[in-house]
């Protein structure tokens, strides 16, 4: 780990991440006594690295948006970046979106994300983690409906229908979220949209066994432009309100995140995932999570894969109640 006063002369390094052959850089900035002018170049350094940056911080709030992560303790540095050095392609593009993200207009940068997420689709973390895959598909392909809309007056139910997949984002639940999303946009008369799950949990994710399924690239970032359901929400959020249960993974927690109110069961736990598949949210996520709880836990949960429990979700106001 590089401390504050080593941390000053590294900076005249003009490509770190190349010379050190590391997967990430973590710096103590625990006992750092920067000028203004220090901070600014210091901090203009880290983001430029193309690698995940831990950092040590201490009441000095200054260098806060030049790190990736934040660690409590040295022990907690090493646990984040052997998690790192397990994924390091995955781990570098999700910092590397998640630092402009926030500075974005919502569409655009949903459409670095899915560039992104494009990019490690071709890459080597991912089709390991695919080569051990099962195929098998079980699911929605006996639910003629994986959408169901309901509605009364001003209101708008729309139930994610497809239980035996646990609501698993597959291209028919996709293209349904769509359709209904899309029709919310286009009619001002619906006023108010409550979206929930049937069966055990809200939703598990992504469906696994669609993965890899598509071998251009390029095509599916194109696809993921025209059909992705949260395009369609996320200018529209204030109309939403989601109610959630069981598990909420990957796609379950990164669209929910896009709506103006949240409520989840005591029950409810969140994850993403995706990094570990050598992904990074790609339903939105690196769009709507950072901007509920900031990029820090965001690429905290992403690069760890924790569990999230719903009264901690509530505390970091990734969700806005706890249903009764």
């Amino acid at each position: 780990m590089i401390n504050a006063s080593l941390l000053k002369n590294l900076i005249w390094e003009p490509n770190w991440a190349d010379s050190a052959g590391k997967a990430c850089l973590s710096v103590d900035l625990s006992e750092a006594n920067y000028s203004s002018e220090e901070v600014q170049a210091i901090s203009q350094w880290l983001r430029r690295q193309p690698v995940p940056v831990i950092g040590l911080l201490n009441n000095d709030k200054r260098m806060l948006d030049a790190v990736d992560l934040i660690a409590e303790t040295d022990s907690e540095v090493e646990r984040l970046a052997s998690f790192i050095d397990q994924h390091p392609q995955a781990s570098a593009v999700l910092v590397q979106v998640t630092r402009v993200t926030m500075s974005l207009p919502v569409i655009a940068a949903l459409t670095v994300e899915s560039l992104g997420y494009a990019t490690l689709q071709g890459g080597e973390e991912f089709s390991r983690w695919l080569s051990g895959q099962n195929k098998t598909k079980v699911g929605d392909s006996d639910i003629s409906a994986p959408v169901l809309m309901e509605r009364t007056g001003s209101e708008l139910r729309i139930l994610l229908n497809s239980p035996s997949n646990r609501n698993a984002l597959s291209v028919s639940m996709r293209d349904g979220l769509s359709e209904a999303f899309s029709l919310v946009a286009m009619d001002d008369s619906i006023e108010r949209v409550v979206v929930s799950g049937a069966g055990p949990c809200f939703s598990a994710g992504g469906d696994l066994t669609e993965f890899g399924v598509s071998k251009d690239v390029a095509e599916a970032h194109r696809i993921r432009q025209l059909k992705m359901p949260a395009q369609y929400l996320a200018e529209h959020a204030g109309r939403y309100s989601f109610n959630l249960h069981g598990a909420c993974i990957g796609a379950g927690i990164e669209l929910p995140a896009f709506s103006g109110h949240i409520s989840a069961s005591r029950d409810a736990f969140f994850r993403l995932p995706e990094v570990a598949m050598g992904l990074i949210p790609g339903a939105g996520g690196c769009v709507s999570i950072p901007r509920r709880i900031g990029r820090h836990r965001t690429n905290y949960l992403a690069v760890t894969g924790m569990e999230l429990s719903a009264e901690k979700a509530l505390a970091w106001g990734l969700i806005d109640e706890l249903a009764d």
